[in-house]
């Protein structure tokens, strides 16, 4: 029995048939494809981007040179170096990333105790060279400036998981 349904099947082109009427059910569908550089589709809120540091509502940065996030790097993509200041506290000199090491795992952000280094909604940051992919503690702080609300958001509608 088995031999003549196979047999059946093969003559009247079975498997053919049952294709086109699937790529028929799907080529009247409405697409979901959506226009690229002009519609964006959203992102999550644990979407990991492009690095920044964040500063206080009073504009001073947060980060306080605990170096946590440079020892977790499992990549070795973080360098800082700090001094201490005036009044005791410690703040970074130099604060580096290098994006064409970074793996883009978060572990930089879960360790930070204070929410300094984060990595944001951003994911449109191509280059033309890879030296402009070694990101300073100033081009850091401007992603932070640029896009602090977006940032703050994310963090506010992860924190329930955290």
């Amino acid at each position: 029995m088995n031999a003549i349904t196979r047999t059946l099947k093969a003559f009247t082109l079975y498997e053919f048939v049952q294709a086109h009427a699937l790529t028929l059910k799907y080529f009247f569908k409405p697409k979901k494809t959506i226009n690229y550089p002009y519609e964006k589709n959203p992102i999550s809120p644990r979407f990991r981007g492009e690095h920044a540091l964040r500063r206080y509502p009073n504009g001073e940065e947060r980060c306080i040179a605990c170096k946590l996030c440079e020892a977790v790097c499992p990549a070795q993509a973080i360098t800082i170096e700090a001094e201490p200041r005036d009044d005791g506290s410690r703040r970074t000199t130099r604060y580096d990333i290098d994006m064409t090491k970074c793996i883009y795992c978060g572990f930089c952000q879960e360790a930070c105790p204070v929410d300094a280094v984060v990595e944001g909604p951003n994911f449109e940051y191509a280059t033309e060279t890879r030296e402009e992919l070694i990101y300073d503690k100033y081009k850091l702080l401007e992603n932070g400036d640029k896009w602090e609300r977006a940032i703050a958001a994310n963090l506010e509608a992860d924190a329930p998981y955290r």
